[in-house]
């Protein structure tokens, strides 16, 4: 028994060592062999291309207006809510008139009553024409004193003098009623444009001070049509100009490319309108070098008429330098060496197992696709990489051709 068992361990140990030698051979068959490297190939195709530039932009109202209270109250009442089309004109919110309404009675009292000292001055000033008219009558046939008249022609100036400044004073009385009666109309708050309520500042019973600066209620914007400001860095401004051909994308409509116009270029980096920035930029360029990067702002200005384009979105611009419809494209990963002529080397995929090296031309280059010139026809194949296993060696030498000549 003892002796079966004894076969058996070493009939199983003879085979696990003869697996163990035939893993083994195939392990080592596998990393020797060398296998056939391959080509990665595109077509010539026929399309369109252009060249742009990238730029990142933030959409704005074209009109954004601060409703604000020009008197100082409670705000009583609200007309609107958050979102509401409201037109120029229409009332949006009350203040408390209440302080505004006495004042103006108080000031339409002072009128009043500066108006009644005009008219008991000028029933006195009737009296003392009269009077002086007589002391004249009277001088002249000796029957009154010089002294007399005198006296009579006095008051007659004085009275006239008063009356004139009465008369200034009811102007006064008549603009303090003029301004009392505007602040009273200011309680009344109402929309300067057409446009939508975009925010809400201040909140029903809340007080407002207007002393030292108009408090805003609401704020309301146009966006019928909206401003996009682009960043444009300061190495493609130079590219760029206005009437260029634009278009972009928004976050939540990736693949929907709107058209547009590029239509204006700021001079100046909007970091001038700081003294601090500006004189950290002059230090930065005195001193040779900046980490600071300068963007210059594109405007352009688009039709928002079913109101997708939001305030504060953001956007992906291009700016259309050049482009070219309906032509011969290949890919710009196959370009290769670049000759005196301006010409490229190209491996072209003439069999499976043959490649040739032809010289192209090449017109619009963005570097994704490349216009072809002259040198390569709609269908080929071109060769825009290699695929090969590190360490292989090739199967076969690759038989390499003259380029060709344009």
């Amino acid at each position: 028994m003892q002796t079966l068992k004894k076969k058996l361990r070493w009939r199983l140990l003879l085979i696990a060592t003869v697996l163990a030698l035939i893993a083994g051979g195939l392990a080592l068959y596998s990393f020797n062999r060398n296998p056939e490297p391959g080509t990665m190939t595109a077509p010539v195709t026929r399309g369109s291309i252009e060249a742009t530039v990238l730029a990142s932009g933030e959409i704005e109202a074209e009109n954004l207006v601060s409703v604000g209270a020009q008197v100082s109250g409670q705000l009583k009442s609200l007309k609107v809510a958050l979102g509401d089309t409201v037109k120029a004109g229409q009332l949006v919110a009350e203040i408390d008139s209440l302080p505004q309404q006495n004042t103006l009675r108080t000031k339409r009292a002072a009128l009043e009553a500066i108006q009644a000292q005009k008219r008991a001055k000028e029933s006195s000033l009737a009296l003392a024409e009269r009077t002086l008219k007589r002391q004249r009558q009277m001088l002249s046939g000796d029957a009154t004193s010089r002294e007399d008249f005198d006296t009579a022609e006095a008051n007659l100036k004085v009275l006239r003098a008063e009356i004139d400044v009465l008369q200034a004073q009811i102007e006064q009385a008549r603009i303090a009623v003029d301004t009392a009666q505007l602040d009273l109309g200011y309680t009344k708050i109402s929309s300067p444009i057409d446009g939508v309520v975009v925010a809400i500042v201040t909140k029903e019973g809340q007080t407002v001070n207007a002393n030292q600066s108009a408090p805003t209620i609401i704020k309301v914007a146009s966006l019928e049509r909206v401003i996009i400001k682009v960043e444009i860095s300061e190495a493609d401004v130079v590219k760029v100009k206005p009437g260029q051909r634009v278009y972009f994308t928004i976050l939540g409509e990736p693949d929907n490319q709107i058209p547009a116009v590029l239509q204006s270029i700021e001079p100046a980096p909007e970091s001038i309108a700081s003294e601090s920035n500006s004189g950290a930029a002059s230090a930065s360029s005195t001193s040779g070098s900046s980490s600071v990067a300068i963007y210059y702002m594109g405007v352009l200005t688009v039709p928002n008429p079913d109101g997708k384009l939001r305030i504060a979105m953001t956007t992906q611009v291009h700016i259309v330098l050049s482009e070219a419809q309906d032509v011969v494209t290949v890919p710009s990963a196959a370009l290769g060496s670049r000759d005196n002529q301006g010409r490229y080397l190209v491996r072209v995929a003439a069999a499976p197992d043959q490649i040739r090296e032809q010289w192209v031309r090449i017109g619009l280059n963005n570097n994704v696709q490349a216009e072809v010139l002259a040198g390569l026809e709609e269908g080929q194949l071109v060769v825009i990489g290699d695929q090969e296993t590190p360490g292989a060696q090739p199967a076969m030498r690759m038989r390499r051709r003259q380029p060709g000549l344009l």
